[in-house]
C-alpha cells in the first residue's frame, strides 16, 4: 500500500466500504469489483478496500476478531506478533511495575496494542510513514498510546520506564521484502538496544534462529512456539528477566501455555536403547537446548548422540513433545521400508527425519504408497546407526 491508497482508504467512504466487504465467505472477486464500481466507487478505492479485506481475513490467524477493525500492510502483517504472544510480552512489563514503554519499531502496532490494553503508557515509533499511519489507526481506541513517525535508532529513550523493540530484520517496503542477516543492519541495531539495556529494562523480539553467541549472558532468552511452530526468540533484560531463568521454552496452544525453563542450557540425557515410545521435542525446547531437562522430566533418554529425539518404554503425555509408538525398527533401506509399508497397506505416510541426509518428499514418492492405512516413518540414527522407525502418533 502506498500513501495515496492509504489517504483514499482513510475517509468515511473508504472505511464504511471496507467494513461492508468481508472474506469470511468465498467471494467472486470480479462480481464484487463490478458491483462496487457500479455503485460509483473509484477504481483506486475499490482496489485498496479489497486488498485490506484480504489482509483482514488473513490476519484473523494472528489477531482473532480484533483484525476486523485493524489495517495492515502485507509485510507488516507477516512481521507482526500474534496477539496471544504480544499479551504475554505486555504482561512482563505490567508484572515488573513498568508504566511507560517506548516501542522501537512498532510496525502496525501489534505489541503496542497489547501494552496499551493493560493501561500502560506506550509511545510507538515507526520509521515508515504509511506503516506509522496504520499503527495510529490501530491504536486509536487506546488513549494511553502515541505513535511517533521517526527512526527508532535515533529516538531519545529518556523519560520512559522501559523499552520494547521488534527491530526491522527485513529490507524496507510493504511487500516483497528480503531478510537482513547482519544484526548491525537491523533497525534499531542490536548494539544500540544493548546500550539501552545498560540504562533501562529492555525486551527484544528476534527470529527463533538468531545466533545464540550474540545473546547477552545476563539476559533471559525465551523461545516461543505457537501451535507447534516456533515463532520468536524473546530476549529480556533488567527487571523484565526472571531471577534464575536464562533459557526458556514456552509452548502456546489451544490448551493454554506451558513453560520449561532453566538457568542455562541443559546437558543431554544419556543414550539408551530404543524403547516403545519416541518423543519429538517441541521446536522451542530444541532451540532453548532443554532437551536433557525434558528427558529427565519424562524419564526418557536420547536415541543417539546429538539427535533431538528421546525414547522410553513408558508413555508420558507432555505439552513439550509429540509422542509416537514405535511399531517397527527397520534398516534405513528404501526397499525394506517400501516392502513393510506395502505389507501394512499404508497409503498415507508422514515422513520425519533427523540425522539423515534424505529429502522426505522424494522418499515418500519412492515408496509408491497404496492402501487405506496411515503411518509415520522417522528416518534417523539410533545409537549411531541409521534406521527407519515405523511409528504411529499417540
Amino acid at each position: 500500500m502506498d500513501r495515496a491508497e492509504l489517504v483514499e482508504l482513510l475517509t468515511p467512504e473508504g472505511l464504511t466500504l471496507l467494513d461492508s466487504v468481508s472474506f469470511t465467505q468465498p467471494m467472486d472477486i470480479l462480481t464484487t469489483v463490478s458491483r462496487l464500481r457500479a455503485e460509483g466507487h473509484s477504481a483506486g478505492l475499490v482496489a485498496a478496500v479489497l486488498g485490506q479485506a484480504r489482509l483482514r481475513s488473513k490476519a484473523r490467524r494472528k489477531f482473532g476478531p480484533f483484525a476486523d477493525r485493524m489495517l495492515f500492510t502485507p509485510a507488516g502483517l507477516e512481521q507482526a506478533t500474534r496477539l496471544r504472544v504480544a499479551a504475554l510480552h505486555a504482561g512482563r512489563y505490567a508484572s515488573a511495575g513498568l508504566r511507560s514503554v517506548i516501542d522501537l519499531g512498532c510496525g502496525i502496532g501489534g505489541d503496542a496494542l497489547a501494552l496499551a490494553s493493560l493501561d500502560l503508557a506506550v509511545t510507538a515509533v515507526e520509521i515508515d510513514e504509511v506503516t506509522a499511519a496504520i499503527a495510529s489507526y490501530n491504536l486509536a481506541p487506546f488513549p494511553s498510546s502515541t505513535v511517533r513517525h521517526a527512526d527508532a535508532g535515533d529516538v531519545d529513550i529518556s523519560g520512559f520506564d522501559a523499552v520494547f523493540a521488534d527491530p526491522a530484520r527485513r529490507t524496507a517496503g510493504h511487500a516483497e521484502t528480503s531478510r537482513l542477516t547482519d544484526p548491525d543492519d537491523y533497525s534499531p541495531s542490536l548494539a544500540r538496544l544493548w546500550e539501552h539495556a545498560e540504562r533501562l529494562p529492555v525486551g527484544v523480539k528476534l527470529g527463533p534462529g538468531f545466533d545464540r553467541s550474540r545473546l547477552p549472558t545476563d539476559a533471559e532468552a525465551q523461545w516461543v512456539s505457537v501451535d507447534g511452530e516456533v515463532v520468536e526468540l524473546g530476549v529480556w533484560t533488567g527487571s523484565l528477566a526472571r531471577d534464575g531463568v536464562r533459557r526458556s521454552a514456552l509452548v502456546v496452544s489451544d490448551d493454554g501455555t506451558n513453560e520449561l525453563s532453566a538457568g542455562a542450557d541443559s546437558e543431554d540425557e544419556s543414550v539408551r536403547r530404543l524403547g516403545e515410545y519416541l518423543y519429538e521435542p517441541d521446536g522451542s525446547v530444541i532451540r532453548a537446548r532443554l532437551i536433557g531437562d525434558l528427558g529427565r522430566r519424562i524419564g526418557a533418554g536420547m536415541v543417539s548422540d546429538r539427535i533431538a529425539y528421546l525414547t522410553s518404554d513408558t508413555l508420558v503425555t507432555t505439552p513439550f513433545a509429540s509422542v509416537f509408538r514405535v511399531v517397527a525398527d527397520l534398516p534405513l533401506d528404501e526397499k525394506t521400508v517400501k516392502r513393510e509399508l506395502r505389507t501394512r497397506k499404508v497409503g498415507v505416510l508422514e515422513v520425519k527425519k533427523r540425522g539423515a541426509d534424505i529429502d522426505p518428499a522424494v522418499f515418500r514418492k519412492r515408496m509408491a504408497l497404496s492402501g487405506p492405512n496411515a503411518a509415520t516413518v522417522v528416518l534417523t540414527r539410533v545409537a549411531g546407526r541409521h534406521r527407519a522407525l515405523l511409528a504411529e502418533r499417540v
